[in-house]
């Protein structure tokens, strides 16, 4: 039976730490509520080398909701659920803005207005669920929602994370490989071919070319690199330059794109009708998360046919920005008067579609990638070899 790591506490407000024996965290959580305790934090420990944990505010926030989750679900009331979220984080800049927010509440302002005030950490759409949840007095409900929404959008970040991870390490080492060949490697062996003189081959003299540029001007080149990243980072932050390369991403990676917004849309989209918002509100939000500029122009024409009566599967059919199968998925949840349980269940099929592309995506990739590097590295070392056996007269 697997032992879990707990973190708890109680009604008092203190806290405790300790292990449990269950066969899984449901039940682990379970014993705990049974026993007195509000658990905070129930997880697996980490045997051997600790890994390396990188600080994030996006954490932080998962961190925070679920653990203000659990204590509301409790019971505890809101100052008090924060006072003691201000005492057991582990961030001291998160502490100080649960200090901050629970300071505003016990002058008068609302849990929304408090954490409008740190928008780095709280964004739009959280805040604006978190007020749906207090005008309908239904923030407990809307927490779990909003902790289940951050949890699956953060598996579906570090899954893409993941599987980019070898690509990257094989185009840098291989990458590097080249460079090296070029720079340090070549020269040795031009040095040879001075001395025993003789006219070189075409590939030899290209190759040698390209090496004595990099190893002269690559100053020049690293700048002209830096200057056209800065340029070009510059040109997609502006509104038309942002518009033109979505589209070109669009062009390029249709199928992928469309997948990954449709989920983004769906899964923000449900979870805030869940949560009580208003539908033109929601979809107002629903916007803000979609990365691809041309897809999220579409959503204006969406919000005016929703305040038309149209609904919103004829407005979203007529974009042609969606896939088939989620306008009918969202047809028969409109059509039911399931539209935000139907959306939910959209972003998990295309979030499950999405991995699944791209995994066949980098496998496609990681072969390319080694290909190309392979034929790099065969074209130097060859024209190293041709030049070898044309100066000393050997049989190739």
């Amino acid at each position: 039976m697997p032992i879990y790591s707990y973190k708890a506490t109680n009604l008092d407000g203190a806290i405790f730490e300790g292990v449990i024996d269950a066969p899984d965290e449901k039940t682990a959580i379970e014993r705990l509520k049974n026993t007195g305790y509000i658990p905070l934090q129930v997880s697996i420990p980490k045997e051997g080398i600790k890994r390396l944990k990188i600080k994030s505010s996006k954490n932080d926030l998962i961190i925070f909701t679920s653990e203000l989750s659990a204590l509301l679900d409790a019971g505890l009331p809101l100052d008090r659920s924060l006072n003691i979220l201000a005492n057991i984080s582990e961030s001291s800049e998160m502490k100080k803005i649960i200090q901050d927010i629970l300071k505003s509440i016990r002058e008068g302002s609302s849990f929304s207005d408090a954490l409008q005030k740190h928008p780095k950490i709280f964004p739009r759409l959280y805040v604006n669920m978190i007020r749906a949840g207090e005008a309908g007095g239904v923030l407990d409900v809307v927490l779990i929602k909003l902790n289940e929404f951050l949890e699956s959008t953060k598996e579906l970040k570090d899954h893409i994370f993941s599987v980019m991870i070898y690509p990257t390490i094989l185009l840098t080492t291989g990458s590097l490989s080249i460079i090296i060949l070029l720079t340090y490697v070549l020269p040795k062996f031009s040095v040879i071919f001075d001395e025993l003189g003789g006219t070189l081959p075409l590939p030899t003299r290209i190759l040698l070319f390209v090496s004595n540029l990099l190893k002269t001007y690559w100053w020049i080149m690293a700048a002209i690199i830096v200057v056209m990243f800065l340029l070009f980072r510059s040109y997609i932050k502006s509104p038309s330059g942002r518009f033109k390369w979505d589209s070109f991403k669009l062009s390029l990676f249709g199928d992928l794109v469309r997948k990954l917004e449709t989920a983004r849309f769906c899964r923000t989209l449900g979870t805030l009708l869940k949560s009580g918002v208003p539908l033109i509100q929601a979809l107002n939000n629903s916007k803000d998360v979609i990365g691809n500029q041309v897809i999220a122009s579409t959503i204006d024409t969406v919000t005016a046919g929703a305040k038309e009566g149209k609904g919103i599967t004829i407005p979203l059919t007529e974009t042609n920005a969606f896939p088939p199968l989620a306008l009918s998925m969202i047809k028969v949840g409109e059509e039911t008067g399931q539209l935000d349980n139907m959306l939910l269940k959209v972003a998990t099929t295309y979030e499950k579609s999405l991995n699944i592309t791209i995994k066949r995506f980098v496998s496609l990739l990681e072969p390319v990638m080694i290909l190309t590097m392979g034929l790099i590295i065969g074209f130097i070392v060859i024209s190293i070899l041709i030049a070898i056996f044309s100066i000393t007269e050997l049989p190739i």
